[in-house]
């Protein structure tokens, strides 16, 4: 058992640079013998422990971030969950994941591993997190993480940190641009598309719903040619439904979200986007 006298003020600096408890905090320093950076490590330790302990726990709650590059050409989503709701809309938690997202867009990390092992505050990421499960004592993780490059990339929250949208777009940045890119990442959000256009579905995706449609047709009697000009037209209202830029765009039902950005600037198109909900 350590003799070493453990002051208020040394406790109160530990807790400041972890945010973890009071008294974890002067148990980490007595365990530590007083040793500062001996006491973090101990406090990271025990967020891991923590995390193993909650290993088999479902984290579907936490946040989305959703943020851009200076310049709008690089954007990254991610997805801190949490195992509550009550520690989603923790203020510290919500700090941490935009710190994270700032870090994922100054490193321009590829993967969730290199985003973890990334710089902060002279630890890294992963570290950090592990002293946010001490902390918070439940399981958290960087559960999910995107990101895009476009002549211009516009970020949209969506409903309390709950969706995130990334849209990415063919022309360079400018104020009637991003407010597009906003509009369209806000249809993004409501009617989930599942890619920019038919040609961006993916081949396998045709030809299930194909099958699917002269199946349903050939039920109801019809011959085989009859159905597979049938199931052309039931596609080309799948992709109508499904994709983004033949949808209606919500603000205005009269033009498409393809029209729209057409109207905004001549040839403007969504080249790709990404798109992370809660759960």
């Amino acid at each position: 058992m350590s003799t070493v006298t453990i002051s208020a003020a040394e406790v109160n600096k530990l807790r400041q640079q972890t945010g973890a408890g009071m008294m974890d905090c002067r148990k980490a320093l007595m365990e530590s013998n007083g040793d500062f950076e001996n006491a973090i490590d101990y406090l990271r330790k025990k967020g891991q422990k923590v995390a193993a302990n909650r290993s088999d726990r479902e984290a579907k709650e936490g946040v989305v971030i959703a943020k851009a590059s200076a310049d709008n050409t690089y954007g990254v989503l991610v997805n801190l969950s949490s195992e509550t709701d009550f520690v989603a809309k923790n203020e510290d938690f919500i700090t941490f994941a935009q710190q994270v997202a700032d870090i994922a867009i100054a490193t321009k990390a590829l993967t969730i591993d290199d985003l973890k092992a990334a710089a902060m505050d002279s630890a890294t990421v992963g570290d950090k997190l592990m002293e946010m499960v001490a902390k918070i004592g439940e399981k958290l993780d960087i559960s999910r993480f995107q990101h895009i490059s476009a002549a211009a990339v516009v970020p949209y929250i969506h409903s309390g940190y709950r969706i995130g949208v990334l849209v990415g777009m063919n022309q360079a940045a400018n104020e009637s641009i991003i407010t597009a890119g906003r509009d369209v990442a806000m249809q993004i959000a409501a009617m989930n598309p599942l890619a920019v256009d038919a040609d961006s579905v993916a081949p396998e995706m045709i030809e299930r719903e194909k099958n699917i449609a002269i199946e349903q047709i050939m039920a109801e009697g019809k011959a085989a040619d009859m159905a597979e000009k049938i199931a052309a037209g039931k596609l080309n209202k799948f992709f109508k439904e499904n994709t983004l830029l033949p949808q209606a765009f919500v603000k205005d039902n009269s033009k498409t979200v393809g029209e729209y950005l057409s109207s905004v600037s001549k040839g403007l198109t969504v080249v790709s986007f990404n798109r992370i909900a809660v759960g």
